[in-house]
């Protein structure tokens, strides 16, 4: 039987939105520009107070434009997925840009293999300027390892045995994330009680309730970073609250020994990380305290080598 899927691959592209009229229009034209052309384009316009609804407006029919009482990116999302119609998410953030063929790229894998659980990509990431930073894949040490395991492919399969790395030490980014609008809503989405770290909450989950995905090994999106962004504000208060987001998992991944490694790492790098804050800023109670759980949550060699780490810089 051939395996390829002649069913189209429908897309449906939320932008959840919050006064972000000066780059709304830029977003909406990248989907636009596809190659593969999306069923449709949503912007969740989460109580803006700028021009951000007549911008989306002025894009006529090409563009469903929904507002709601402001109430966090993650119910944007959410709300975003409710009113999709089509078979397939993905998302892109209001002063994002996807490349030309962001959802091409997907398509022509989900043709072959209709039965993978969800897709990712590479993604550049740039300063407001336009300056490269640096790209996705290669900046994680799974993504160099991956690419190292398959130097000649563009689409490189994950496997489930893959996902505790994908989770710990990946690349996994909103923008390039495609999976089944029925899969996200049996999720029951991003949580809407976390402003930090819900995606990668999500992404766990999401890797915990499949059997197997897929890395486009080239760029589709590019992710600005702007220097007034509420993660850059504060970002000792962003890592504990990001540290907190992954905490809140600790329960649901109790039967899951594979995913629950994974997530055991990144919640490692996570307080190792914001131990590493606040030794910077000459709070060595406080740094001692990020990383001291570990040694009774975590009870392993590698927990008790990061708490050394913290107490040498207490000195």
């Amino acid at each position: 039987m051939d395996s390829t899927s002649s069913q189209p691959i429908r897309f449906s592209v939320i932008i959840p939105n919050y006064n972000n009229a000066g780059t709304l229009a830029r977003a909406i034209e990248s989907v636009l520009a596809q190659s593969h052309p999306a069923h449709e384009i949503l912007v969740i316009d989460d109580g803006s107070t700028d021009g951000s609804r007549a911008v989306a407006e002025s894009f006529g029919d090409k563009v469903r434009y929904i507002h709601q009482a402001n109430a966090g990116v993650s119910t944007t999302r959410n709300n975003g997925a409710r009113y999709a119609t089509g078979d397939w998410l993905a998302f892109l953030d209001a002063d994002d840009v996807y490349m030309p063929d962001r959802l091409q790229a997907h398509a022509s894998w989900l043709r072959r293999e209709p039965d993978l659980d969800f897709l990712f990509a590479d993604q550049e990431q740039r300063d407001d300027s336009g300056k490269l930073l640096h790209m996705a894949i290669g900046g994680s040490p799974f993504g160099r390892a991956l690419t190292a395991r398959h130097p000649d492919a563009i689409d490189i399969p994950l496997a489930r045995e893959d996902f505790a790395d994908f989770i710990a030490d990946g690349f996994a980014e909103i923008r390039t994330l495609s999976l089944p609008r029925r899969t996200f809503l049996e999720l029951g989405g991003f949580p809407t009680d976390r402003r930090i770290g819900e995606d990668m909450y999500f992404f766990i989950r999401l890797c915990a309730a499949s059997r197997k995905g897929g890395v486009v090994n080239r760029p589709l999106a590019v992710y600005y970073i702007y220097p007034d962004s509420a993660l850059r504000k504060d970002v000792v208060a962003a890592q504990t609250a990001y540290v907190a987001t992954l905490e809140s998992l600790d329960g649901e991944l109790r039967a899951d020994p594979h995913i629950r490694r994974g997530w055991q790492a990144k919640l490692r790098q996570g307080r190792l990380s914001l131990a590493y804050m606040h030794l910077r800023a000459n709070r060595k109670g406080e740094a001692l305290r990020a990383v001291l759980p570990l040694v009774w949550t975590q009870p392993s060699v590698a927990s008790l080598r990061d708490l050394v780490s913290v107490a040498r810089g207490l000195r």
